[in-house]
């Protein structure tokens, strides 16, 4: 006999569509297509599909397209809302994130037109409005990023 009040499994990936549900960032600035193996309360992996199509690109650097670091960390970032959204069951809850701290940040390899960035993102302390993050952002297996960050979750935004 089923358990009727058993929850429902939770997500283990975000397609784009879910993942507008749960963060407020749109084109130019939305910076993941995909969040794969979502562990709530743990970490997940987000997915950036680099394309020369991208604004920045006009200008960092038109002869050489280079993804700026601080975008990189933005993604990371917006890989750890998708984990704080789901974790918090906050799916359609206009949830804002706020940057409070980046820390031991380092920038290892390019990241250019046609490079699937693999941002690795795992929970260092959260379950409230405070979460502290460590990021990995891999190319092809090698590290191109990796910084620790601390953010600030706003459940009461008017966007």
């Amino acid at each position: 006999m089923a358990d009727e009040t058993r929850k429902p499994a939770p997500y283990t990936e975000a397609d784009l569509s879910l993942i507008k549900r749960l963060i407020p960032h749109r084109y130019p600035f939305l910076l993941i297509d995909k969040v794969r193996d979502i562990v709530p309360n743990e970490g997940a992996v987000g997915i950036k599909n680099v394309t020369c199509n991208e604004p920045h690109f006009q200008g960092h650097f038109p002869a050489r397209p280079i993804m700026p670091g601080v975008t990189i960390v933005e993604a990371m970032a917006q890989t750890s809302a998708v984990v704080v959204g789901i974790s918090m069951d906050l799916i359609d809850k206009q949830m804002l994130t706020y940057f409070m701290g980046i820390d031991n940040c380092k920038f290892r390899r390019m990241v250019v037109p046609g490079d699937v960035l693999e941002l690795h993102c795992k929970v260092m302390r959260g379950g409230g409005k405070i979460w502290k993050f460590h990021g990995e952002a891999k190319v092809d297996g090698q590290l191109a990023a990796s910084a620790d960050f601390t953010a600030m979750m706003d459940l009461s935004p008017n966007v």
